[in-house]
Parts: C-alpha cells; sequence; structure tokens
C-alpha cells in the first residue's frame, strides 16, 4: 500500500516551485549509509513503495532500511480529452518534495559494499539523480 497522510487540511495543493538546496535531513541520521538526491523533483509515492521492496528484497533482514521522505503532496490532475474549464482535477497521487541534498533512503547492518548494490537497484527506480554517501563521523 503506497504511502499517503492520514488527514491533511486542505484536499487539493498548488504546485509551487523547488528552491534551493535542502537544509534539513540532508546528513545520514539512523543509518551507515544513505542516497542522497542531487536535483530537485516530486517522488511519487508508488515510487518510494517500489524502492522499498526492492532494498527489502535484497537487504533480506540483515539490515534495516529507514525511509527518509514521506509523500504529503497532494498532485491533481484532470481527465484526458476534457475541455478547458471546469476547475481544478481530482488529486490524482501523493508525492514527497525533494531538494538537492535530501536524503531519501538510509541502511544499517550490512556492509559498504551490500549497501552500495542495494542503492545501485534503488537508485534505477528514482526519477531524480542520487547519490550514495555514508555517515559522518561526528
Amino acid at each position: 500500500m503506497a504511502l499517503m497522510p492520514r488527514r491533511v487540511k486542505h484536499r487539493k495543493s498548488q504546485r509551487g516551485r523547488i528552491k534551493g538546496n535542502a537544509t534539513r535531513g540532508n546528513r545520514v541520521v539512523f543509518g551507515d549509509y544513505g542516497i542522497q538526491s542531487l536535483e530537485p523533483g516530486w517522488i511519487k509515492a508508488a515510487t518510494i513503495e517500489a524502492g522499498r521492496i526492492a532494498a527489502q528484497q535484497y537487504v533480506r533482514g540483515e539490515g534495516k532500511l529507514y525511509i527518509r521522505i514521506f509523500p504529503d503532496k497532494s498532485v491533481s490532475s484532470t481527465p484526458l480529452e476534457t475541455r478547458m474549464g471546469k476547475g481544478k482535477g481530482e488529486p490524482d497521487f501523493w508525492a514527497a518534495s525533494v531538494k538537492p541534498g535530501t536524503i531519501l533512503y538510509e541502511l544499517s547492518g550490512v556492509t559498504e559494499q551490500q549497501a552500495k548494490v542495494c542503492f545501485a537497484r534503488l537508485a534505477s527506480k528514482m526519477p531524480v539523480k542520487v547519490r550514495f554517501v555514508s555517515r559522518r563521523p561526528a
């Protein structure tokens, strides 16, 4: 089941613009390794779920996967071949708005080589360019 908020204040949201780099959620905190977004974009809830499944299948209970993004933006669309007018379309899907530098997923309990292979599988599913990062010593 794809992620979505339990309830929201407003059903439909405006598109907006993604400006600047991430100042929060931009370093590995929970795990040892992570993948970081290099460009802005929306990541659909279904894409987040597809990444989770791909990582879980590779890790197979050895390590722990942390998902650091949540789809809290509703994206609406009007049906195809509909005439102009008649207002804004119905919410179509939920997406997470991602800035450059945001950590998307984290892994702990696996070796660096295993994490790299796992995140390479995950990166192919992401709609934004990502890179492999590891935790900085505090």
